[in-house]
């Protein structure tokens, strides 16, 4: 049986080197993913945090958990599902959490489902509570909860930030687990790159301003229905961003602006990026780079300006698709023999930029619910059954997919069958302040949408949030993009195609 650290970023997007972004500075992972399995088309299956995290770590789908926004546990809300930490603990792991794993609050109970899926409590860190509150100096020298918030860590209460915390915890945990007999998992959720960003300034220089560009497709699309826009709320909030006086819901985010708010992620992605080295060299460090298996990804994506959008909240590939790494010592790699450091620590601000290669990729879709079963299977353990169509009672299930066959076989070619289904809901058919995040009371109706090598396909159709009951024949709105000649997703056929091929296709959505 093998370790696991099981590494989860927020609001990441695919924009690391190893996933083809030419901008990003992303060594520690790239490097990661050079000696891993690369899984290209990875998607989330609902563009929130909390019913992401809920969804892949219990490897059922948003329908199944009912959790659509971040107010109720699922085993008390709709069915006491194993999590995939809590079957790791039931089979003699020793489990920990660090940072944001689980959604914190409601959605796990206050305890982040302790003492279900950990065997202590989980951990995060204190200067957290400073997050949301007034931490940015601004240009007049008094502080605001901005957008962008570069910062002098040393300025900062005690002197760190909560990704810096998280590192140092989950090192200090790896390290009192090196020579225990029983075998450990490990998550680490970092905060980063989520908004505020509130990151160490010196990430910044890696992005001179004058060197950043607009989104390629920064308006809003034509024959977008409106139900379908997400007016970025949690973006318009903040401080120095209500200064713009923005209109709502389309206004445009003034051009200048835009692109600081590109160098500021990608700053906190290479930010994020160093915590993740830490953690790895770490592993050669204690020896334990041949025994544990390490899984990288994300619980969702985020807009910069595509679509004219910012943030998740929508179906769209830069708010659904996710990095989904797995290292698999003896598997994607072989062992060492002459006890070269597998994970050196690689500081993006002093190094010169180092290349790699990812020998071992997956470009068929596959989905985060498959992570649960996937994750089991190569650490030693049996994976869950498939779960029945109706699966409220069961305890141990998945409605995703056991991975480990693409572990053993090369890909051959494209799977016209694989496809991803994603979910977002709203209260109206336009967008109003609370479509980003509609409480259940308010949920007017469902997109889903479906991805395949082909379209990106998705209705928008009644819902009752009373009942949990979809209305397939109460269409609201649809969006049918062909991909050959649309890759990001601008021009809506949806009412010039013929349906036929793809509802047949709809009758497969995960039964309710």
């Amino acid at each position: 049986r093998r370790n696991v650290l099981f590494i989860m970023a927020d609001d990441l997007r695919t924009s690391l080197g190893c996933y083809r972004d030419s901008v990003v500075k992303s060594p520690n992972i790239d490097q990661l993913a050079s000696k891993s399995q690369v899984f290209v088309n990875a998607y989330a299956q609902q563009a929130v945090c909390a019913p992401s995290r809920t969804s892949m770590l219990t490897s059922r789908r948003p329908d199944t958990t009912r959790l659509y926004d971040f107010k109720s546990y699922w085993r008390v809300h709709s069915g006491n599902y194993s999590t995939l930490p809590q079957y790791f603990k039931s089979r003699g792991y020793f489990t920990m959490s660090v940072g944001k794993v689980f959604h914190p609050g409601i959605a796990s109970n206050h305890t982040d489902d302790y003492p279900y899926s950990w065997s202590i409590p989980a951990y995060h860190p204190a200067s957290f509570r400073y997050e949301k509150e007034k931490m940015c100096k601004g240009e007049d020298g008094k502080l605001h909860a901005n957008l962008l918030c570069a910062v002098n860590v040393t300025e900062q209460p005690g002197g760190t930030l909560p990704d810096l915390e998280s590192t140092d915890e989950a090192v200090r945990l790896l390290k009192s687990r090196a020579n225990s007999d029983d075998r450990f998992f490990l998550a680490v959720g970092f905060h980063k790159p989520h908004i505020p960003f509130r990151i160490p300034q010196e990430y910044l220089s890696l992005y001179p301003i004058d060197q950043m560009t607009l989104a390629p497709n920064p308006d809003v699309p034509k024959l977008l229905p409106p139900v379908a826009y997400n007016p970025w709320m949690d973006v318009r909030k903040r401080d120095d961003v209500q200064k713009l006086n923005i209109s709502f819901p389309y206004g445009p985010i003034p051009k200048d602006f835009q692109l600081r708010i590109r160098q500021h992620y990608y700053a906190a992605v290479s930010y994020m990026d160093a915590q993740v080295g830490r953690l790895l060299s770490t592993l050669d460090e204690l020896g334990l780079a041949d025994s544990t298996m390490v899984v990288f990804t994300s619980d969702h994506g985020w807009s910069l300006g595509e679509h004219g959008e910012w943030a998740k909240y929508s179906n769209f590939d830069v708010t659904t698709r996710v990095p989904l790494i797995f290292y698999v010592p003896g598997v994607t790699t072989l062992h060492h023999r002459l006890r070269e450091p597998t994970f050196p620590f690689i500081d993006v601000l002093t190094q010169s930029e180092l290349s790699f290669k990812n020998d071992k990729v997956i470009t068929n879709m596959v989905e985060l619910v498959d992570v649960f079963p996937t994750v089991s299977y190569l650490a030693g353990l049996r994976a869950p059954r498939p779960c029945p169509d109706v699966s409220f009672q069961e305890e141990l299930c998945t409605e995703g997919e056991n991975l480990a066959y693409t572990f053993r076989h090369r890909e051959r070619g494209e799977d016209e069958e694989a496809i991803s289904y994603s979910q977002y809901p709203r209260p109206a058919d336009t967008p109003q302040v609370n479509s980003d995040l509609p409480d259940l009371k308010d949920i007017k109706s469902m997109g889903y949408s479906l991805r395949s090598w082909d379209y990106r396909y998705t209705l928008w159709l009644g819902f009752n949030p009373k009942t949990f009951q979809v209305n397939v024949s109460d269409v609201h709105a649809g969006e049918l993009y062909m991909l050959a000649c649309d890759p990001a997703q601008d021009n809506n056929i949806y009412s010039d195609s013929d349906h036929s091929v793809i509802m047949t296709k709809m009758a497969n959505l995960p039964h309710v």
